[in-house]
């Protein structure tokens, strides 16, 4: 029989511990950061290892970009004159990369890390569907190598967490388990994916690139390339796009590093949360940092810049709040006993809601018309900005065709008159076509996306869940149980003014 969780055991859990954290820059990894700090001050050290020229600048970023934001305003006024000091005796900023051999950090930082350090949690990642593919393989895929290996070095490790997403495994329609990825596997039958043959290929794809190009050009080119490039691999293996390809492949990386013996001691345990939302309750509801995609919707709405949206409002979107994320990250990390575990058993958790309490494009909607009906935007000369409903394309090919009858058949008329008239409308097509290609481009991006028909099987977060005790104030602080969520209620309330206050500025 399991133990129950609770409060007090997840902050027993962290009481002591030395946790190196990456990517505490970020969304996830600043919630991460403020919450261990709060719920447990007798945390012994956290080490944020954050891109950084040196020490003090790495000190500056971790103040500005991370113990400077709104999220920390809780403990700001729990410790008033003394934060500082407490932040100070707590938090150390390493000037580091995960991309990097040995983190980047020199020898005789990396040997006094690894002397002493309980916990790992990787929270760095690109998260851009579109990013160059070189960019993402070595912060997705070769920063969780170079994880392994410092994990490797350390003799007290208890605990090696992995932040992953819930799409590593595809589009797939069915019910998708929580299942690990195995080394070379693909979601194409008769393809198999050879991470080492990937690193080369871009290796090679940018020595062949043309080098008569300089400067910002050359840049520019490289850059084009190496998008494409991850897009096309992507694809080829059967992934969507090149953000889910390479979290699938550190996934990989991760067991491969596991399964040969490499993290002996230490549990193992990846998360994949699904569409991560702005907090919903603990420390600062509606607080966000950077634009979801269905937050395009909310955004082009408020601005009245967008007269249509891709989207199905029958389907389901798999989001969950920020905190909630977080929550169940504690709660698995303190959950996690290597010495219960079987000596090739790795601990997946779907943080998700599609399966538990599924939230519809079509409540995000209604929650946004009431919104911006109830609170109307206003333009600099007082004027109220009407609200216009927004019409939804169900299909790619609807959307497509919309496009093309709207936009791309006058772009074509546009550009027949202007070799006529000489190039009188040159900057204007051009910059009208550029726009209409990005759209297009967008569309073959977060297509799959926006229509993604899965449904995320959770039963080791439901099994966590169901040891969990909510008797006091302390308990419900790391709640992650998807089924206390008003979806209703969360983006009207919560998350649309958060999206306004913290994004749309």
């Amino acid at each position: 029989m399991e133990s129950s969780m609770d409060a007090a055991r997840i902050m027993e859990y962290l009481k002591g511990k030395s946790i190196l954290i990456t990517g505490s820059t970020g969304f996830l990894g600043k919630i991460l950061v403020e919450k261990i700090l709060r719920v447990q001050p007798r945390v012994h050290k956290m080490y944020l290892l954050v891109r950084a020229v040196d020490a003090p600048s790495a000190k500056q970023r971790v103040q500005q970009e991370v113990i400077g934001t709104e999220l920390f305003g809780l403990l700001r006024d729990k410790y008033c004159e003394g934060f500082d000091l407490f932040i100070q005796d707590k938090i150390v900023a390493l000037a580091g990369d995960i991309a990097d051999e040995d983190l980047g950090l020199d020898a005789p930082t990396l040997h006094g890390l690894a002397k002493h350090m309980d916990v790992i949690v990787n929270v760095a990642a690109t998260t851009n569907f579109y990013e160059r593919y070189d960019v993402s393989l070595d912060v997705n895929v070769m920063g969780v190598k170079h994880l392994c290996q410092f994990a490797k070095r350390c003799a007290n490790l208890k605990l090696l967490m992995h932040v992953s997403t819930a799409y590593v495994s595809g589009d797939s329609a069915e019910v998708i388990l929580e299942n690990p990825m195995k080394p070379g596997e693909s979601l194409r039958d008769g393809v198999r994916l050879d991470i080492d043959a990937e690193l080369r290929l871009v290796s090679d794809a940018k020595k062949d690139l043309p080098t008569t190009a300089s400067g910002d050009d050359g840049n520019a080119t490289e850059r084009k390339a190496m998008k494409e490039l991850g897009l096309q691999r992507a694809r080829h293996f059967g992934w969507s796009n090149t953000y889910v390809f390479t979290k699938a492949m550190g996934e990989m990386v991760l067991e491969q590093h596991r399964g040969d013996g490499d993290l002996p001691a230490a549990a193992v345990v990846i998360v994949r949360p699904s569409i991560i939302t702005s907090v919903r309750a603990d420390p600062l509801p509606g607080w966000m940092q950077g634009t979801r995609t269905i937050d395009t919707l909310i955004i082009g709405y408020a601005k009245q810049s967008i007269s249509c949206f891709l989207a199905d409002l029958r389907m389901v979107m798999d989001v969950i709040p920020g905190d909630m994320v977080v929550n169940a990250m504690l709660a698995a990390a303190a959950a996690a006993r290597s010495e219960e575990q079987p000596p090739q058993a790795v601990s997946i958790y779907q943080v998700t809601s599609s399966l538990r309490n599924p939230a519809t494009y079509a409540v995000l909607y209604r929650a946004g018309s009431r919104h911006f009906d109830e609170h109307p935007r206003v333009r600099d000369n007082g004027e109220v900005i009407p609200n216009t409903e927004m019409r939804f394309f169900p299909t790619i090919p609807e959307f497509r065709l919309y496009m093309v009858l709207t936009f791309k058949l006058p772009l074509e008329i546009l550009h027949l008159v202007n070799m006529l008239l000489c190039g009188l409308f040159s900057k204007l097509y051009n910059d009208s076509n550029r726009k209409y290609n990005f759209v297009m481009l967008l569309v073959d991006v977060y297509g799959p996306f926006a229509f993604f028909k899965g449904c995320f099987d959770d039963t080791n977060v439901e099994r966590l869940r169901s040891t969990m005790v909510m008797k006091s104030p302390e308990d419900d602080m790391f709640n992650f149980d998807p089924k206390s969520i008003d979806w209703d209620d969360y983006f009207y309330r919560i998350h649309i003014p958060g999206v306004l206050k913290y994004v749309c500025k």
